[in-house]
């Protein structure tokens, strides 16, 4: 089976050994992802607006593996304060409230770069047979 890796652009990606997401047959996982742009934070403070732009960039990378939003089966949600849950679900629901994956949501201890208050990761599913 071919192993088709999509990138996001991210500085890091080549200095840690990582692809936004990498596709397998008709599984795509998603990495943790970040809202960051050029390796800088995005929207500092506002959980809300960090996850619109994280979820935009997960759905950028489903296009770019042949998929969409629709085909994601779970996500996990990553914060820094768990006080941002009520936000960052409202925004995932905007997304996901009628496709519903399977979801995890938890508060880290601390990522790389203190601005970065949302990171979220997927795994989609196509099913060739099927829209």
């Amino acid at each position: 089976m071919s192993r088709h890796l999509i990138s996001s652009g991210s500085p890091y990606e080549p200095i840690i050994g990582f692809s936004r997401a990498v596709r397998v047959g008709n599984l795509i996982s998603l990495s943790g992802t970040t809202a960051a742009s050029g390796g800088k934070p995005v929207a500092a403070g506002d959980a809300a607006a960090q996850t619109r732009a994280i979820l935009e960039t997960i759905a950028d990378a489903l296009a770019q593996a042949g998929a969409s939003v629709k085909h994601v089966v779970r996500t996990r949600i990553y914060l820094a304060d768990i006080s941002d849950f009520d936000a960052v679900g409202r925004v995932h629901g905007e997304v996901f409230g009628e496709i519903r994956p399977a979801n995890t949501t938890f508060q880290v201890a601390a990522f790389p770069n203190p601005d970065w208050l949302v990171e979220i990761e997927a795994d989609a599913v196509i099913d060739e047979g099927a829209d």
